[in-house]
């Protein structure tokens, strides 16, 4: 029997990779992001096919979900872009592009992948799942982060929206707010505070379990944080 397919927009060496090895032994992957020379090890390592792609690119994000042998039934958005500084110094058209990537790019994945979805047939009354990778800075604000806030708030709002239109319709959405630093490669903790990162795999395993979410209790936002990060 063939797999059903899953997509990754934004792949590479952190999160991405842990999601896509958690994925790889149960669906078809296909990885879609704009530097293909960090896909290329997930990729090999889990069999995916992987797609170059500029997110904010709408006429490209349609495409990969058109030319997709059946519809999905997972689709993932990682990417996001910031510009720090004090609010007054920040240059606008670097916002806009930060923006661009972090909700309008999110946007777009995420009506691509839904027509896809709405256009085939449910299985057990389910057509699939949609998740964004969110960040605490959905829920609050930093300072000299105006353009991270910004595009995560509104990727936050997104997905609420899409929750409520979707959900009876058979397609799950949620977004994971990742609330604390990511132990990607090259970054290491302090001696004397393991686990104070957030580790790849075991957030990984957080969407599955979304993933596999029974549609009576789906859940729309999830946080997950280290044991020792702070409220």
């Amino acid at each position: 029997m063939t797999k059903p397919i899953a997509v990754i927009v934004g792949a590479g060496s952190g999160l991405s990779a842990a999601l896509a090895r958690a994925l790889a032994p149960d669906y078809d992957l296909v990885l879609a992001a704009r530097q293909g020379a960090r896909m290329a090890g997930v990729a090999e390592a889990t069999g995916a096919r992987s797609v170059t792609l500029d997110a904010t690119d709408a006429a490209a994000v349609g495409r990969l979900f058109v030319e997709l042998p059946a519809a999905q039934r997972v689709a993932i958005y990682n990417p996001s872009a910031r510009v720090r500084g004090p609010l007054v110094d920040l240059d606008p058209d670097e916002v806009r592009r930060a923006t661009e990537v972090t909700a309008h790019g999110a946007f777009l994945t995420g009506q691509a992948a839904a027509r896809r979805m709405l256009a085939a047939e449910p299985v057990d009354g389910r057509r699939g799942t949609i998740l964004f990778t969110g960040a605490s800075a959905g829920v609050k604000g930093f300072p000299q982060s105006a353009s991270f806030a910004m595009g995560k708030f509104a990727q936050r709002g997104l997905a609420q929206s899409m929750a409520r239109e979707l959900h009876p319709q058979g397609i799950h959405v949620a977004w994971v707010n990742i609330d604390g630093a990511i132990r990607n490669p090259g970054r290491t903790e302090p001696p004397d505070a393991p686990d104070s990162m957030l580790d790849p795999d075991a957030i990984a395993q957080t969407y599955l379990h979304l993933i596999g979410q029974h549609r009576s209790a789906w859940s729309t936002e999830v946080a997950v944080r280290p044991w020792v990060e702070t409220f």
